[in-house]
């Protein structure tokens, strides 16, 4: 008779564990997803800023490199259906700025904003690594060819 009881007590108490294992494995694989999607989205954009990679759907692609102030390099594969490179970047969010009287005054890019009015620098934009002759809203994309931004 008390080895019927140990069995039944076992039984419950091995039930109970099998339970509070169930319920801990189910709240930490939902408090781990959301744990991971939260770290993604501060991986992909720290400080507003994107670490490099392959962007964009389109059959058009280029290089695009980002030059900060410190000298540091983030490259990009744009990929767009879009006619200019102003047009790209801008619809993937990595440039912004002001409309002027000679189109687009970009203050922005990559989620780094160069003011030259606080610190004397702007965004200077590059078409094969020679300063463009035209703004970035009216390059055409070109086969072929990289652009970038350098903080000057």
């Amino acid at each position: 008779m008390q080895m019927k009881c140990r069995k039944k007590f076992l039984s419950c108490i091995l039930c109970m564990a099998l339970i509070a294992a169930m319920a801990f494995g189910t709240i930490g694989c939902n408090g781990s997803a959301d744990r991971k999607e939260a770290a993604a989205g501060t991986e992909a954009e720290v400080g507003g800023q994107q670490p490099g990679g392959v962007l964009g759907e389109g059959s058009r692609e280029f290089p695009f490199t980002v030059v900060d102030k410190d000298g540091n390099e983030t490259q990009f594969e744009i990929h767009t259906d879009k006619e200019t490179v102003g047009e790209a970047l801008a619809g993937l969010g990595l440039i912004a700025g002001e409309e002027g009287e000679y189109g687009l005054f970009v203050k922005t890019v990559n989620g780094i904003t160069a003011d030259y009015d606080k610190d004397g620098v702007y965004w200077a934009f590059y078409v094969n690594g020679e300063y463009a002759s035209s703004g970035v809203d009216t390059t055409p994309i070109t086969e072929g060819e990289s652009y970038s931004f350098r903080v000057e």
